[in-house]
């Protein structure tokens, strides 16, 4: 157990500001997907600069699989390969224009995941066999080797998890043979060997995704912006993690298959819960280790975000233990989490983190006690503040300062479009509440986030554009026609004047402005003596 410490754990958002909400697959380009394309990434930190500005929140950054939702990741510490530019890998001579050709006929407004798969793997692994063909050149991303040998943790079993997912047509890790079920075991066999080409094309896809993302990050430092990452608190049962680590997770090794999975009980919103199907942790083993594998994951997180936000923070607490199998999430029960141990671990590990609990939905008194023990700050969200009592926890006058308020998140739908369909009763509160007419709900809650006690707003681009339903980026519990929207680069374009100065002049209305530097003294001028 860690030493203990003060508490609160951590304090650190001491200071009121702004930020916005935009997922780096939605940037506008001719790649099929928004990119790490430098042209589109630094007109919108321009615009977050000029307009105020200094955070950028995103949603995780990793590998997505079925589903393409970048919380189902093949990894908790890999990039997402889709968001490599394949411009600069022109420029570097690693492809030819015509190679291409393909993706920028895409659709420029909407992700085909589809499509993108059927072009960019094709792509990206040509891009490394010309890298081979061409004798490892150096390139503007680092020493390739030192990347490789630095990661090795968590790449080389994670490179070999895809190069096995390749050769076995896509299939999930526990349908493969039995002898390479766990990464221990497929490390014994002629596959590493035999792969060794593939492997290395996944390493050199992470090589280039981190490479790209540093630049990302050092354009953002350079005006003064940090990122708001974003930690799902569970891995995908198809992953690299739950397949070199089963020892973990509550994984029969033998077989493959999960003892028990993630989930949360009936409520409101689901009539028979929410069955997510992630893989449980075995608590005690993570314990037995000074939670290792999580300070590492946590390492590399914060090597790509300056903040992050840990998703469905509740369960560091307690957690739905769904036996499996399952067709729903009703029958479960209760189960402790690893509570403020956990916490004073990464205390010690990292006394200087930034992190964001999502604490939303129905929290016991014992999670929001964990949560101002470690001193994290929480959610708070507008569409879920109006329709009910005045005790309502998101309705402004309830918020507290250490916490992020946002009109919505990446699950919500646009501010308008929400209001739009809210009922009669839900649509006057807000009207009386914040007196307004109801015609510009966007706007409406733009202001009164800024005008929030919470010392963090931060704002959907969404919602900035005055977007309806169209623009909403992912709607949970639907399996398919999430994570498509994309921006047009003329949008922003267009925010870039009225819009820029009036979040400005919010910003400076309720104290959400950065501090301006202190200007240097002059020294004196010497007397001649």
């Amino acid at each position: 157990m860690a030493s203990a410490a003060t508490l609160p754990l951590f304090n650190w958002l001491t200071e009121r500001g702004s930020g916005v909400l935009l997922h780096p697959t939605c940037l506008p380009g001719d790649q099929g997907i928004g990119t790490f394309e430098p042209g589109p990434i630094e007109r919108f930190l321009d615009f977050l600069e000029a307009s105020g500005n200094r955070y950028c929140q995103v949603c995780p950054l990793g590998p997505t699989g079925y589903g393409d939702s970048p919380y189902q990741c093949f990894s908790a510490f890999a990039g997402n390969p889709y968001l490599i530019d394949v411009f600069a890998l022109v420029r570097l001579g690693l492809l030819a224009p015509e190679d291409i050709e393909p993706l920028q006929s895409m659709d420029h407004h909407r992700v085909d995941f589809g499509q993108l798969w059927q072009c960019k793997w094709l792509l990206l692994f040509k891009a490394h066999a010309r890298y081979v063909a061409l004798g490892r050149p150096e390139l503007p991303y680092g020493d390739f080797s030192e990347f490789r040998k630095a990661n090795a943790e968590w790449l080389e079993p994670y490179a070999l998890f895809r190069a096995c997912k390749d050769h076995f047509h896509g299939k999930p890790w526990w349908e493969w043979p039995a002898e390479v079920r766990t990464h221990a075991a497929a490390s014994k066999t002629k596959l590493p060997t035999q792969l060794a080409v593939s492997v290395e094309a996944h390493v050199f896809n992470q090589y280039l995704f981190f490479g790209q993302w540093s630049l990302v990050r050092a354009a953002a430092r350079q005006r003064g912006i940090q990122i708001i990452g974003d930690l799902p608190i569970f891995v995908a049962r198809d992953s690299a993690d739950a397949w070199a680590s089963p020892e973990l997770f509550e994984i029969d090794t033998a077989t493959g298959l999960p003892i028990a999975v993630a989930g949360v009980p009936p409520d409101y919103f689901a009539a028979t819960g929410q069955l997510w199907g992630n893989p449980l942790y075995q608590w005690s083993a993570h314990a037995k280790t000074g939670y290792a594998w999580w300070l590492a994951r946590l390492r590399a997180s914060f090597a790509q975000a300056d903040i992050l936000r840990i998703d469905h923070f509740r369960a560091f607490h307690d957690y739905w233990r769904i036996p499996f199998p399952a067709a729903t999430a009703q029958i479960g029960e209760w189960r402790p989490g690893p509570g403020l141990d956990f916490f004073r671990a990464v205390h010690a590990a990292f006394p200087d983190a930034k992190i964001i609990a999502e604490d939303l939905g129905d929290i016991s008194g014992g999670v929001r006690e964990l949560r101002a023990q470690a001193g994290l700050p929480g959610m708070a969200i507008l569409q879920f503040a109006f329709g009910s009592q005045n005790s309502n926890p998101y309705l402004p006058h309830n918020h507290s300062a250490n916490s992020v308020v946002y009109p919505g998140t990446h699950d919500n739908d646009t501010s308008n479009s929400w209001y739009a369909t809210a009922d009669a009763k839900t649509q006057d509160h807000l009207r009386r509440y914040l007196r307004v007419p109801g015609t510009e709900v966007c706007w409406d809650f733009i202001r009164a986030s800024y005008a929030s006690v919470a010392r963090l707003s931060v704002v959907p681009l969404q919602d900035i554009l005055g977007l309806g339903s169209e623009a909403r980026l992912n709607t949970p519990g639907r399996a398919e026609g999430n994570w498509q929207w994309r921006y047009r680069a003329r949008d922003l374009e267009c925010l870039c004047g009225d819009t820029t100065r009036y979040l400005r002049e919010l910003g400076a209305l309720y104290g959400r402005l950065p501090e301006p530097a202190p200007e240097a003294e002059t020294p004196a001028a010497e007397t001649a003596g």
